[in-house]
């Protein structure tokens, strides 16, 4: 045997014996075993190469080894690997200062967690206790992580078997004009009506008891929806009318993945706290946090704080930010972002639209797309159904496997292909991307009517 065939069954075995892996039945599962990675680019031992179109699980903003992000976090490693989180540390604070800087409004303060569900957990405390009422509004299109009160807050359908309906979450439609809840005409009715919506849930539910609206500025796992003009606004005009805090979760679009640092950008609106992680560090080292406005962070200005995380601001996660904020500004990797979502990847995708009749819609900002796939173009049919498994899933795994063959990496989500490569992905790579896409589609196309 190979050294390269040693290595492989050595990993697979060992992943087979001892690995748990998420969201997944253990024993119908085979993972790919990855042997290395570099831009936007991973293979595995066999040699193989595979052109990553959903940055890991799109965080990797700036792809993979960075040269000048790793050095950064070996030379903290060799510094000072770790300290307890009520010290004052310079990276830490470096961190802090280089992620307020580009918050929008007064959101100057900055709490660390882990990962984005973390911070989702502590936004929705805060809030809690900042208003001292109990509820807290949400998406049924949405995802917020898995930790309880995160996975009580998601609508998609990793709720149902987390629902403990005992989380004080009130769920309520979002607007999605593409399949329109409200029956509406155009983007503009969609808007006014799901704020309407919005609005009575709030009246039903009764004001004085809503601490708080969490909403995916633009909704990620649901399926990239871009929200109409207007919608996060009139958002934010409820939520002051109402004395509610309002939550914006940015862990998958924040730091250049819609083409601004953070997606609020596109239309002006602050929110009261950010939540955000992935791409602050690109995923080198876990990092998550609250972005937290001067209204809020005065609440606990002489109060304690409810809550806290051994590893809140760990230095080698701070180190790994810092060096990363620095590459995006010093690459200009958020304007290449705009720039490859409006010159490349959307007129891409939108010719791959007109060509394949299984894309029934296109959608995005910057580097995040997705296409939504559908049987048939005038019913709009999903190309399979709503959280479908097994058998039921085959046309979209089928089409996945497509494009692995052809040397892309796809994120799939349910009846949707959502395209997010690296921010500062090369023109030339996103041509190979949608030429592998564009084949792969015919296998999508088989199954419409």
């Amino acid at each position: 045997m190979n050294p390269e065939a040693a290595a492989l069954a050595a990993v697979k075995d060992a992943d087979r014996k001892h690995v748990f892996h998420s969201w997944s039945a253990q024993e119908l599962i085979d993972p790919l075993a990855v042997a290395g990675a570099e831009g936007s680019y991973f293979w595995d031992y066999q040699g193989n190469r595979y052109l990553d179109f959903s940055s890991a699980l799109v965080y990797t903003n700036i792809g993979y080894q960075h040269p000048k992000v790793t050095a950064a976090i070996a030379d903290q490693a060799a510094r000072l690997c770790t300290v307890a989180p009520g010290f004052a540390v310079d990276v830490r604070s470096e961190a802090a200062r280089l992620i307020a800087e580009r918050t929008p409004g007064d959101l100057n303060k900055i709490f660390f967690t882990n990962a984005g569900a973390e911070a989702v957990e502590n936004a929705v405390r805060m809030a809690r206790v900042h208003t001292g009422r109990p509820k807290v509004l949400s998406a049924y299109r949405s995802y917020h992580g898995a930790t309880s009160t995160a996975i009580n807050l998601t609508g998609d359908a990793r709720r149902f078997g987390n629902d403990s309906a005992t989380a004080g979450v009130v769920h309520f439609w979002g607007p999605f004009a593409y399949r329109s809840p409200f029956y509406a005409a155009d983007e503009a009715e969609e808007c006014e009506r799901a704020l309407r919506h919005l609005e009575d849930t709030i009246v039903f539910e009764g004001p004085q008891s809503i601490a708080a609206i969490i909403l995916e500025t633009v909704g990620g796992a649901p399926g990239v929806l871009v929200h109409p003009d207007g919608y996060l606004a009139g958002v934010r005009e409820l939520c002051d009318r109402h004395g509610i805090v309002f939550i914006l979760d940015e862990v998958m679009v924040g730091f250049g993945r819609t083409g601004r640092w953070f997606a609020s950008e596109h239309w002006d609106v602050t929110p009261d706290l950010i939540c955000f992680a992935k791409g602050v560090t690109s995923g080198y080292v876990p990092l998550g946090g609250v972005a937290i406005s001067a209204a809020i962070a005065e609440t606990f200005a002489r109060r304690p704080y409810p809550g806290g995380l051994t590893y809140s601001g760990h230095v080698l996660a701070c180190a790994a930010a810092v060096a990363t904020l620095n590459v995006m500004e010093e690459e200009g990797i958020v304007e290449q972002s705009a720039r490859t979502g409006a010159q490349l990847l959307g007129p891409g995708l939108r010719a791959l639209a007109e060509r394949h009749p299984s894309v029934g819609e296109v959608r995005g900002l910057g580097t995040f797309w997705a296409l939504e796939l559908v049987r048939s173009r005038e019913t709009r049919e999903p190309l399979v159904p709503y959280n479908a498994a097994g058998a039921d899933n085959a046309p979209m795994a089928e089409f996945a496997a497509a494009c692995k063959k052809g040397g892309v990496w796809p994120l799939t989500a349910g009846n949707r292909l959502h395209v997010a490569p690296a921010c500062n992905i090369t023109p030339q790579d996103v041509a190979k991307g949608l030429a592998v896409l564009d084949e792969a589609l015919s296998v999508a196309d088989a199954h419409t009517t």
